[in-house]
């Protein structure tokens, strides 16, 4: 359904980087994430981006890329092997796309199969040539209404989604003339909330893989699938008033995806431990960075017999961070193994405060927004998201969420199954 005929281009920043920008070094945690892609999607309708011509998407880039000179950089490696970002390097990449659908037959044909969505981001992992790939693709799509899509690809050694959000952010408020008077800053590692972990360079929220070289792929055992699960605010207003305790939206529907999917997997053991990621960052205008929470939760009983609330109350109070420990990690410093984050065990990412609504174009915010994480360890993922602003119907204190997942292929069938036999969630 995406024109076959795709027109790609760069753009690289208005001025050269200062000199003691040109190199980035990359963190522990930023090489553990090697082998994630951040995927960002925005539709549009037609009077938002009507007259905009792919000059005018594109002419914000130049001021961009001068504060976020590491989006436009290549991976290098040093003497000793250790990759590092040299900015400045050749620009972020530019894909157009013509659609012969119309965007809300295309958003509906998707409600039911997520998997459409991928043809609307840029698919290339880095590598095996690092010099010579972008670790930033955006691609617009035009929709024959008239329409378009923004679809980010955001290698994750830059940093995470709330980096990649804010990137987005900040390309259309200096599209609208709003140009930042001062540079981006380094973001200050947030005090932990959670006991760390006491068992030095060994860390359950990662997993360790032969080293791919310079083809940064993950290596999974099986075909790894999307899905989007539609939470209204009427549903998730029931659902948390069915908690004895206030809890968050993210706790609860992680608690129930956790418990649904232990019921699913063929080993549930594997499922008794769970990855929670939350977000640390506190400010805006800040570098690009990994600097999300990473914890562990491990339950020492019985998941599928759990109640909700049991594990919700694990999720809130029983999570052992490991940031530090990751920093700590053996082979990370030498290459010689590398690292799976997301789905090293089942994950769950509470991207609730990510202001992906946050970018607007000619004033307007896009109708639908959604975010996944491509490169899944085959525990799989599960995003906890911001539902669609112009959807709110009814005064409810909440609006909707979405909940993404990307689950093994076989796995994400009987979910949806699960989801809707015990919560009429599909």
């Amino acid at each position: 359904m995406i024109s076959t005929g795709l027109r790609l281009s760069s753009v690289v920043p208005a001025t050269v980087t200062a000199e003691q920008n040109t190199v980035h070094e990359l963190t522990d945690t930023d090489l553990a994430m090697k082998l994630h892609y951040i995927k960002g999607l925005y539709f549009f309708r037609s009077d938002a981006v009507e007259g905009l011509t792919i000059y005018d998407l594109k002419k914000p880039m130049f001021h961009l890329l001068q504060l976020y000179f590491t989006a436009s950089g290549r991976i290098r490696r040093s003497e000793t092997g250790r990759p590092f970002i040299k900015c400045n390097d050749s620009g972020v990449r530019i894909v157009e796309a013509y659609s012969e659908e119309a965007m809300d037959q295309w958003l509906a044909m998707a409600m039911e199969d997520s998997s459409l969505f991928d043809g609307l981001t840029y698919n290339r992992a880095l590598g095996p040539d690092l010099g010579f790939s972008p670790l930033v693709f955006l691609q617009f799509t035009w929709f024959e209404c008239g329409g378009m899509s923004v679809g980010l690809s955001w290698a994750n050694v830059l940093g995470d989604a709330f980096s990649a959000s804010a990137f987005m952010n900040m390309w259309g408020k200096i599209m609208a003339g709003h140009l930042p008077l001062k540079p981006l800053h380094m973001p200050v590692p947030g005090k932990p909330e959670f006991p760390a972990l006491s068992t030095p360079n060994t860390s359950s929220s990662l997993k360790r893989v032969d080293s791919v070289g310079d083809y940064w792929v993950t290596p999974n055992n099986c075909k790894m699938r999307k899905h989007t699960f539609h939470v209204s605010a009427k549903k998730l207003d029931h659902l948390l008033s069915n908690q004895s305790t206030k809890f968050s939206a993210f706790e609860v529907l992680s608690a129930i995806i956790w418990k649904s999917l232990s019921k699913v997997k063929e080993n549930s053991e594997q499922t008794r431990r769970v990855t929670i990621c939350t977000n640390s960052h506190e400010k805006e205008y800040e570098i690009p960075s990994n600097n999300m929470v990473l914890s562990t939760v491990e339950a020492d009983f019985v998941v599928t017999e759990a109640d909700v609330s049991e594990l919700v109350e694990l999720i809130l109070n029983r999570r052992a961070e490991e940031n530090g420990i990751v920093e700590e990690m053996k082979g990370l410093e030498s290459g010689s193994s590398d690292f799976i984050a997301y789905g090293a065990n089942l994950t769950f990412v509470n991207l609730e405060e990510a202001e992906i609504y946050g970018l607007e174009l000619k004033g307007q915010k896009a109708v639908y927004a959604n975010y996944s994480i491509d490169g899944v360890g085959d525990e799989g993922v599960v995003l906890v998201l911001p539902g669609p602003k112009y959807d709110n119907e009814e005064a409810n204190i909440h609006c909707g969420r979405l909940v993404t997942v990307v689950l093994p292929e076989n796995e994400v069938a009987q979910l949806k199954t699960e989801l809707q036999r015990e919560w009429s969630t599909a």
